[in-house]
């Protein structure tokens, strides 16, 4: 991926005494966030997350954080940091885990749970340790202070890391909700406190760094929540992250409420919200929780669905239940609701996805039309307090797209950190902590790497550039034999299309053409059936392209006999 930088090369070796910091996914895009710290020779992750992959990229499952700079080095690596549950920050943990499976995994009660539960589908065992906030961990030559956060998630963490060089201040995801459901606020009394000790770096998460204010709290979701199911006179869908455990909360109390039962849809919700309830960060009320199996023996007025495809995820439940193609079905007097935002990337799914529920006849309640999700990242106002409070000397927007890196970091410098101490950055740039003073030094390799079913790494952009032209513009393969002794076309050419409006026999304008060419070729020495087949795909390219306004895949086969 490009950079602001891109006359960058290589980075020099590391100072003596200084701290590097390298995201290899996070910038620039708001998925597979992932920092490695390095100071005195040794390594420290924070975050191994996901990307979610867009239309583009047909066939992809996860995209995962580019590992090549590590590579070399995993036995350097300390720890793995993790701020907090979601995928997009512990979803690529089994693949770096797989490459060396001792690295501690250090993190909060129920991000470790998350991750393990994971972790066994890998068939890996880690080795973990549990953090709370307040706490401080000494890892190799990194003190690790942990604060709690607010975020869409219970138990989220910052992680202020110091060594030599200074500290460093990771807020992963975080918000300022003054009213939190488990009341567990972000602790600004530690960011002072740290504020006033000295924080050399900030690295701080810019999701919402466009929008204005506060986000409002999520308190004020319940009401909503409340008045939609008391409006509903038949079933009623919600659909989230499979993560979000205040989320599930409230509905929960307001199925209760309403003498509904609720059923959890999808086998990474119901196995996060067991190990959320086991745990204690969800409470279930006494006799509301239904196996989705017997849904059908209830009335559709007693039933809630829980489910996950919130952000249009072509196989989650939600996606296959708007297609028709889930054992659960909407129709007339349903009700939907798709409690979380937009994630940047994912608009066009999620309208599919509304528009399909919408033709069924169920109403669809989202947050464009009714205040069903509040955000989980802080908006300026928000990042405003945090900059006054913390008087960071370097600012490094993170969590992002580039607008949203851009416009932190003009926060930053309206709160009076000095514009040439705000680092933008994208993935694999180097950044140097010298003497106080964080720069840009450099860059290293730094791509998407696919999953594509069992093939990680296995798909390039190459052959996803294939795909698309498979997917856009149709395949035409071509078969012709030929006289191995003198070049006459004995068999053929046959033509067959795939992906084209018109049948095949539209292609017969061409076969004269076609043989006429091989004929030529072999008349004037040409022998090799590469060289043949390069012929065939030059005139069939061209009458293709100027007679249906289409550039096919085009796969010649020339035999000789």
């Amino acid at each position: 991926m490009s950079h602001p930088h891109p006359e960058l090369t290589l980075p020099p070796p590391l100072p003596e005494g200084a701290l590097r910091v390298v995201a290899l996914g996070g910038l620039g895009e708001v998925g597979r966030n992932m920092a490695v710290l390095e100071y005195g020779g040794r390594l420290l992750v924070i975050d191994c997350g996901v990307l979610f992959p867009e239309d583009h990229q047909p066939g992809v499952d996860l995209i995962l954080p580019d590992f090549d700079y590590i590579h070399e080095r995993l036995d350097d690596i300390e720890a793995i940091v993790l701020t907090h549950g979601h995928e997009d920050h512990i979803g690529a943990v089994p693949y770096l885990l797989r490459l060396r499976d001792d690295i501690p995994v250090i993190g909060s009660q129920l991000t470790l749970a998350f991750v393990e539960a994971k972790l066994k589908e890998h068939r890996i065992t880690p080795l973990t340790l549990a953090v709370a906030e307040g706490e401080t961990e000494q890892l190799g030559p990194f003190s690790c202070e942990f604060v709690a956060v607010n975020h869409s998630i219970p138990d989220a963490l910052a992680v202020a890391v110091t060594t030599g060089a200074g500290t460093v201040l990771h807020t992963g995801d975080f918000k300022m909700d003054q009213l939190p459901l488990d009341g567990r606020i972000t602790d600004l009394r530690a960011f002072a406190r740290l504020g006033e000790k000295g924080v050399d770096l900030f690295m701080v998460d810019s999701t919402n760094a466009e929008v204005p204010g506060f986000v409002a709290p999520e308190r004020g979701i319940g009401p909503v929540l409340d008045s939609v199911f008391a409006e509903s006179s038949k079933r009623i869908v919600v659909a989230s992250f499979a993560s979000h455990v205040h989320r599930v909360q409230q509905v929960l109390d307001a199925a209760a409420a309403h003498d509904r039962k609720v059923a959890l849809v999808g086998r990474s919700m119901v196995r996060n919200m067991a190990i959320a309830s086991e745990l204690g960060y969800l409470k279930v009320p006494d006799g509301v929780l239904v196996d989705a199996k017997k849904i059908d023996d209830l009335p559709d007025d007693e039933i809630v669905l829980m489910c996950t495809g919130s952000q249009g995820e072509p196989m989650a439940a939600l996606s296959r239940i708007a297609n028709n193609d889930h054992k659960i079905s909407v129709g007339p007097g349903d009700t939907v609701i798709l409690a979380s935002s937009l994630i940047p990337g994912n608009e066009n799914a999620v309208y599919r996805v509304i528009n399909g529920l919408t033709r069924l006849g169920a109403r669809v309640v989202h947050s464009g039309n009714a205040k069903v999700h509040v955000s989980g990242h802080a908006s300026a106002g928000e990042l405003l307090y945090c900059f006054n409070i913390l008087r960071p000397r370097n600012v490094m927007p993170i969590h992002g797209e580039v607008r949203h890196l851009v416009a932190a970091g003009a926060l930053a410098v309206q709160t009076g950190v000095p514009a040439d101490r705000v680092v933008l950055a994208e993935d694999g740039v180097v950044i140097d902590l010298v003497d106080g003073r964080a720069s840009v030094v450099g860059a290293v390799p730094c791509g998407y790497v696919y999953v594509d079913g069992s093939s990680v790494g296995g798909i390039t952009e190459a052959e996803l550039k294939d795909r698309r032209i498979l997917g856009d513009e149709g395949f035409v393969s071509i078969f012709a034999v030929v006289s191995s002794a003198d070049g006459k076309v004995l068999a053929g050419p046959q033509i067959h299309a795939r992906g084209f409006a018109e049948q095949d026999e539209v292609f017969e304008d061409i076969l004269p053409e076609l043989t006429a060419a091989l004929e030529e070729a072999a008349r004037s020495g040409t022998a090799d059936t590469h060289q043949l087949q390069q012929v065939m795909r030059r005139v069939v390219g061209r009458w293709v392209s100027n007679r249906l306004r289409r550039r096919p895949m085009i796969i010649p086969v020339v035999v000789e006999a």
